[in-house]
């Protein structure tokens, strides 16, 4: 091989590495861009539908509010009397 061979060749492989370089920079580029307006968007709106049901779940559905009503309802004369005997 001439030496104006192999420099050439030495060039062009050269050529060919900055391309592929360049194309992985714009491609990374592009990447990070979906990932900062696609995906994380998403990521936080799952994550937030997700709090919502752990929020609900923390709900105690089988609690009386109104203790006194309940106790009226289902206790009646017996609340009556047994407080009645506590306030003597």
């Amino acid at each position: 091989m001439n030496r104006i061979e192999i420099i050439k060749a030495a060039a062009e492989k050269a050529a060919k590495k900055a391309e592929f370089k360049r194309r992985q920079k714009f491609n990374s580029m592009l990447v990070r861009k979906w990932t900062d307006e696609v995906e994380v968007p998403r990521r936080r709106a799952e994550e937030e539908v997700f709090d919502e049901a752990i929020a609900k779940l923390d709900e105690n559905y089988n609690h009386w509010t109104d203790g006194e009503k309940y106790a009226e309802t289902h206790y009646g004369d017996v609340m009556r009397n047994t407080t009645r005997e506590w306030d003597e």
